[in-house]
């Protein structure tokens, strides 16, 4: 390449190429380069410092068996976790038909007629069904949206962050006494609710839709294999997360969570929609549909700024349905089930108070507010974790690995000894484990053939291979891609994402036990501020979209801090990639295009003339650098002076970051915000669409606007949203995707400085 472009060096074509002004001119303060062996053993010890328990938490994140053909097919194959998007459809027919059947999964767990490929986390898509709805509305006098204050409260606050800037006002409270007094346009329930109580909602639905307002039920994919599913009641979007369909934990994520609705709105869904079409033979074939929905064809319009999802863990949940099929899935629902209403009983005959109302697998016990501390403490000497619901209550959700051993160790924690007065077998006699009739599913579910065929290992291995062999991912072959940055993903930077001390912690954890992750967010914060000159770094947002969308919520909260809440204007080149205005407008942001010359870089003169126009309400630019084309603009410098000077701040997208990395740092020539795909510049692979990162960086006047990372904001449900200043939560986690970070941080650690 040197030869052709007429360099002798790759140092004479960065000097040709990059802007002497910007140039880095001092060396990065990172550690030096590590070998494999050397940097995976010090991770190692990180790791160890994480304390595995048994999390009986629940609030939608459960611990579950990962079927090991799955994971040594799937999760650890190159041939899955190194593909690209599947924009070009003819190398991605095997990953198509994966999504499909994982579309088709969701559709028949959930009743509904539509699905699309995959979200973000099950906050996420919460937000995004308050957005789609918003949208739908036909009374456009409704500006309120309703959540029932039993939903999770990491989701709930994710809907805060994301109502806020678009003026929607939140009514967070008891669907079972709201009178629809006032005019809504949508509705949030959680099924079953977060302290595992089945609610009826079909009152409420027919209310809500008698004032035209449409309802979203956020359910638990595995408690529809015996719950009447929410399309049959009257729900018009479904969302949840799969996680427990054979996903770790992984301390949040990723995860993929799910968006289903009816065939009417399937111009209105967020994310990306596989669908079954033909080939220029005629031949049956798949390819990503209604893509003129999406951000970077509609641009500002866009349904929503949703670009990478969680493809691969979509994957690995699908191929837990064909895997288990209807009947293994409903006999694990159906064990989960029993097991806690054994439970239950058992904590009752130790008089105990629990939920009156029907549950799936989440106990509310009353405890006392003197005994929850000697319990949870108790709980903790067995290296167990419990849910402080409320004063004087916990919550216990069990799950797929949940044994008999563990209900029993359950009831001797509550009865503060091991000697118990009943057996299992016992109180197994004595209750009844059927669901009242009204929620028991009738309907069939998992009825594709895919899903009634690959029931063995050998077999669903052969089909895995099928598919895998239909695919282009970087095991057979570079994939030259441009803004997309493809690196090949070394075996050492993958191997501990499945290591159980990143894998098995429960996002809600005390810190305590989180130690090692700890150490890791703030090596990889003080590695990556160093790398982009920023002061502060959020590791929150976990997808450059999300990245984005926190960039410009932190530049937005930033302005109304000082009493500028006008400055609402955003400045975007017109060759920006299309999820740059979608973003803005996501965050009540006003979009004004800025021309670009016939080379591609931004006209200084018209970005002056919309800066002096615009001065008053001047509020961010968004700048990709290098640009689109792959050119380092020369008047960089300038283009962030001028922004600075009509009030503004500078978001830089950090797509092409690779290109910076060691050469020159975003911060020292002018920008304010940056997000860093981890997902391209430092190693995390594609996953055929998904899983990504997407923290950003920013200068010190930012830091007290970065989201959250209060751990008393994401559970505590009697939450006032906002921690100080902080924009709030992004994701469903405080750290997002958390166990893939350590891809990122084997990617650095054996770089080091020179690298």
């Amino acid at each position: 390449m040197l030869k052709v472009l007429g360099f002798s060096s790759l140092d004479k074509l960065i000097d040709a190429t990059v802007p002497q002004g910007i140039r880095l001119s001092k060396t990065l303060i990172l550690p030096e380069a590590q070998s494999e062996y050397g940097a995976l053993a010090q991770l190692k010890s990180i790791a160890s410092k994480n304390q595995i328990f048994r999390s009986y938490i629940g609030m939608g994140y459960h611990d579950c068996i990962t079927p090991p053909v799955i994971q040594r097919n799937i999760l650890e194959n190159p041939g899955w976790y190194t593909a690209y998007t599947p924009y070009q459809a003819e190398i991605a027919q095997g990953r198509l038909k994966a999504l499909l059947n994982y579309q088709t999964m969701i559709v028949e767990l959930t009743g509904l007629e539509i699905a699309n490929a995959s979200l973000l986390d099950e906050g996420t898509a919460a937000a995004e069904a308050m957005s789609m709805s918003y949208g739908l509305c036909k009374n456009k006098n409704a500006n309120a949206f309703f959540v029932d204050c039993h939903c999770h409260p990491q989701t709930i606050e994710v809907i805060k962050t994301r109502a806020y800037p678009l003026g929607i006002e939140l009514i967070i409270a008891d669907h079972r006494f709201f009178e629809f007094e006032q005019e809504i346009f949508g509705a949030l329930l959680q099924y079953p609710a977060t302290d595992g109580t089945i609610y009826d909602y079909r009152t409420f639905i027919e209310s809500a839709h008698d004032k035209g307002a449409l309802v979203t039920v956020a359910a638990d994919p595995l408690s529809l294999a015996l719950l009447t599913p929410p399309g049959e009641f009257g729900a018009d979007i479904a969302v949840g997360s799969t996680q427990r369909f054979g996903v770790p934990l992984g301390y949040g994520g990723p995860h993929a969570a799910y968006f289903a609705t009816r065939e009417a709105y399937k111009r209105k869904i967020p994310g990306r929609i596989v669908g079954v079409s033909k080939d220029a033979q005629g031949n049956p074939a798949l390819r990503l549909a209604l893509q003129t929905r999406e951000q970077h064809i509609r641009r500002d319009k866009a349904t929503s700024n949703i670009c990478t999802a969680q493809v691969l863990l979509a994957v690995i949940a699908g191929m837990y349905g064909v895997y288990h099929g209807p009947e293994g899935v409903k006999n694990i629902a159906q064990r989960i089930h029993q097991l806690t209403v054994i439970l239950a009983k058992g904590l009752q005959k130790l008089s105990y108070t629990v939920n009156d109302e029907p549950f799936f697998d989440t106990v509310r016990v009353g405890v006392g507010d003197a005994s929850v501390k000697a319990v949870i403490a108790a709980a903790a000497e067995r290296k167990i974790n419990l849910r402080l619901y409320t004063e004087g209550v916990l919550c216990i959700s069990l799950d797929e690995t949940t044994t008999v051993h563990d209900v029993v160790e359950l009831w001797q924690i509550f009865a503060a000894k091991d000697e118990l007065p009943f057996t299992v077998e016992e109180i197994a006699e004595e209750v009844n484990f059927d669901l009242p009739i009204f929620f028991q599913r009738t309907s069939e579910y998992l009825t594709d053939p895919v899903f009634n065929q690959y029931h063995s290992e050998s077999k669903l291995l052969r089909y895995l291979h099928q598919l895998e062999s239909k695919d282009l991912a970087l095991n057979t072959s570079m994939i030259p891609l441009g803004s997309c940055t493809m690196k090949l993903n070394s075996a050492a930077e993958m191997m501990p994402v499945t290591w159980p001390e990143f894998g098995k912690l429960h996002p809600f954890a005390p810190l305590s036990q989180t130690e090692g992750y700890q150490i890791l967010f703030q090596q990889l914060e003080v590695w990556l501020g160093e790398i982009t000159g920023f002061d502060g770094i959020s590791l929150q947002p976990n997808a450059g979209s999300q990245g984005e969308y926190a960039g410009l919520q932190v530049i937005r909260q930033y302005h109304e801090n000082r009493g500028e809440a006008n400055r609402n204007i955003c400045l975007i080149p017109e060759s920006a990639h299309g999820t740059n205005p979608a973003s803005a407008v996501m965050c009540g942001m006003k979009v004004v295009p800025v021309k670009c010359d016939k080379e591609g870089n931004i006209d200084i003169a018209d970005l002056q003339k919309q800066a002096e126009k615009h001065s008053e309400n001047l509020g961010a630019l968004m700048v990709t650098y290098p640009s689109t084309h792959g050119v380092f603009e020369e008047e960089i410098i300038n283009i962030c002076n001028i922004v600075h000077n009509h009030g503004g701040q500078v978001y830089m997208d950090g797509a092409n970051m690779n290109a910076q990395v060691g050469v020159c740092r975003p911060a020292d020539f002018g920008a304010d915000v940056c997000h860093l795909n981890l997902h391209k510049t430092f190693c995390i692979p594609h996953g055929g669409g998904g899983p990504g990162m997407g923290p950003i960086g920013v200068k010190e006047h930012l830091i007290p606007f970065l989201p959250t990372t209060n751990l008393d904001k994401f559970t505590d449900p009697n939450s006032n949203g906002k921690v100080d200043t902080s924009i709030g939560a992004i994701s469903a986690a405080p750290w997002g995707s958390a166990s893939i970070l350590v891809i990122s941080w084997m990617y650095i650690a054996m770089m080091g400085k020179k690298g």
